[in-house]
């Protein structure tokens, strides 16, 4: 008896080990989702007990088909029926392989605790694209290393804790090798089923692969999708998918064309005024920093971190509801510029970023406009430079053309205050009229100034916080120096943020508070002066510009000319772990490509605490609107039609 117990457990040790083994990467995989919501709690107030065992529940299938796509080498191994690799040199192998592979998973699910603050999702594929430039990420990957040690040392413990409580199998087999060979095959063959099955999020032809936005399906909110996924399995999803495809709501192109089209036609009126164009992105610099964009903030006592802009908002344009159009910097430009907003992934790194583009830059050059960009990062970082000549910007003026690096900041560009003393000379010997964008760069992350400045700008309750002083106070320089100008009177500012960053206000904390920044029109003559009660996006900004100016020119613009646009008929859009939020008039709508998911007041419930959907009138209009947007938008990335021919 003992004999066939012995030649059991001989044939299963394997398997057992197998079952084993995975059973630990499950603890890692929850321990590092409980970590990830233990450090970002604050963007999860309303947690209930039941609604998190929900997402943890959900959270086991995708953590299931992760864990399974990393380790199929390892199973396969593992059980492959070959005799001679019975052998302690290959089971060490094969540990060596099991714990280094799902090593690397553990840091990247751990990465994700930190990096989801900047971005309010997982990780996709898209993020090699995005920093496949950039040379200095060695040095900000070992000061987040700093900065996050306990996360550094859970992942030693996890590791290490793999290792030690790592599972061998017994090398021993039956002699008799026609069992061995028959075994071992009967084993894998009954295995891999089940591993594609736990890869594919289910069993039978009518189940298709699960994707990031089946995580949907567990949550209340889109943010909290990042809690049901792990990064591993969102980024295994997104490695070579196609991102735009045409949704075909409606089979009618007449119909679509007449509820929203994209295409700008001028006004039978439109003259141009060849005035210089300054467009600012500033690095980071979301809404809630502004004192004179918060006057309601902590009972009228709110006073910002931006005194030099908060005195330039009293004589500019403003609005009451400004949102950006995506949450990375790569987002910023081509919704700023082009007036083309992120859906599904970065435009910057998808294959419809090689379509014919216009811009600010370009639709101006046709006019004899001279047209410049500046970022003071390396030339070549985050595909700024490629973009900005791609669209229009004749020169490019970065860390190379500086050629000064005893102002380089250490990690990512020169720093602002020199760099826009810079740009405020060379503004100077430039041809007029002129089209010229910036994007600053020290109100970056790991969030330094320089050493003269240490004491000047105060810590806030943020790191971001002295940082936003010291460029607002850059800021104040440039503009000092370039109101000397001859040109400066006849120049229209455009002043932004590419997205917002660390949060203080619950108000800035929900889907839609993550994408409030400011949206700035100055004239010096002061013909552009007042705070509308409206909404306004990143979009808006080309055509806001080229309407103020009186371009003569059709275009291809997805926002609205906020200077001639009723107010009743502005809107902003943004896409969020695989939901599309589209605001209009009071509201703010999510809607999943198929259906409306939540609806909210946000200019009364600003917390977005009460989910309207299927309760108000506005909907169907807005679903509507919606789709078109949609529709257009992905026909056009499809047919490279993003400029008037």
């Amino acid at each position: 008896m003992n004999i066939y117990k012995e030649r059991i457990s001989q044939i299963f040790s394997p398997f057992l080990s197998i079952i084993i083994n995975l059973f630990l990467v499950y603890i890692c995989f929850f321990v590092c989702r409980l970590s990830f919501l233990l450090v970002n709690l604050s963007y999860y107030p309303d947690l209930t007990a039941s609604h998190l065992l929900e997402m943890f529940g959900g959270g086991l299938l995708f953590d299931t088909s992760a864990i399974l796509y990393t380790n199929a080498l390892y199973i396969l191994l593992m059980l492959f029926p070959l005799h001679y690799k019975e052998t302690a040199s290959y089971q060490k192998f094969i540990k060596g392989l099991f714990v280094v592979t799902n090593a690397v998973i553990i840091i990247m699910n751990l990465m994700d605790t930190v990096y989801f603050q900047y971005t309010n999702r997982r990780t996709t594929a898209s993020v090699f694209s995005q920093f496949k430039h950039e040379d200095n990420l060695g040095g900000i990957v070992g000061i987040e290393l700093l900065h996050n040690w306990y996360l550094v040392l859970l992942a030693a413990l996890l590791i290490v804790g793999l290792y030690k409580l790592y599972r061998k199998p017994s090398t021993a087999f039956d002699s008799r090798l026609w069992v061995y060979y028959i075994s071992r095959t009967a084993i894998l063959a009954a295995v891999v089923p089940f591993c594609i099955f736990g890869m594919r999020g289910g069993i039978g032809y009518a189940v298709r692969p699960i994707t990031i936005s089946n995580a949907n399906q567990y949550v209340n909110r889109p943010v909290e999708t990042a809690i049901v996924l792990n990064t591993p399995f969102s980024i295994f999803r997104t490695i070579g998918k196609k991102p735009f495809t045409n949704p075909h709501y409606f089979a009618d192109i007449a119909e679509l064309e007449q509820i929203y089209t994209p295409v700008h036609q001028p006004a039978d009126s439109a003259k141009l005024r060849k005035m210089n164009v300054v467009v600012l992105i500033m690095e980071s610099f979301g809404k809630e920093y502004f004192g004179a964009l918060n006057k309601d903030l902590e009972n009228g006592q709110y006073k910002g971190y931006t005194p030099f802009l908060d005195s330039l908002v009293h004589q500019s344009l403003t609005f009451e509801y400004s949102f950006a159009n995506g949450r990375s910097s790569i987002d910023g430009m081509p919704s700023i510029l082009s007036g083309i907003p992120k859906f599904l992934e970065s435009f910057f790194l998808t294959p419809a970023s090689l379509n014919n583009l216009s811009s600010i830059g370009s639709e101006l050059k046709k006019e004899g406009y001279y047209t410049a960009f500046f970022h003071g990062a390396q030339n070549g970082s985050m595909g700024f430079e490629a973009y900005a000549r791609t669209v229009g910007y004749t020169d490019y003026f970065g860390r190379t053309e500086y050629n000064n690096d005893a102002d380089f900041d250490g990690r990512w560009a020169i720093w602002d205050e020199e760099f826009l003393q810079f740009m405020a000379d060379k503004l100077s010997t430039f041809q007029q009229p002129f089209s010229v964008g910036l994007f600053s760069a020290s109100s970056h992350h790991p969030y330094v100034i320089p050493d003269r400045y240490k004491g000047v700008f105060a810590d806030g309750p943020l790191e971001i916080h002295k940082c936003v002083r010291y460029t607002d106070n850059a800021l104040r320089l440039f503009f000092e120096k370039v109101s000397k100008e001859p040109w400066f009177k006849n120049t229209l500012f455009v002043i932004t943020a590419d997205h917002t960053n660390q949060t203080d206000h619950p108000e800035y904390q929900t889907e839609l508070g993550v994408y409030s920044v400011p949206i700035i029109f100055y004239t010096p003559n002061g013909d552009l002066v007042g705070h509308v009660n409206s909404i306004a996006q990143q979009a808006d900004i080309m055509p806001t510009v080229l309407g103020y100016l009186g371009y003569e020119k059709p275009y291809v613009a997805f926002g609205n000319d906020l200077i001639h646009t009723p107010i009743d008929k502005r809107y902003a859009v943004s896409y969020t772990n695989g939901v599309y939020q589209f605001v209009k008039g009071n509201y703010f709508m999510q809607f999943d490509g198929t259906k409306t998911t939540a609806i909210y007041d946000f200019v009364n419930d600003r917390l977005l605490t009460k989910n309207l959907k299927d309760r108000i009138p506005e909907q169907a209009g807005m679903e509507t609107e919606l789709k078109a947007l949609i529709q257009q938008y992905m026909q056009r990335m499809e047919e490279n039609r993003l400029v008037v021919k």
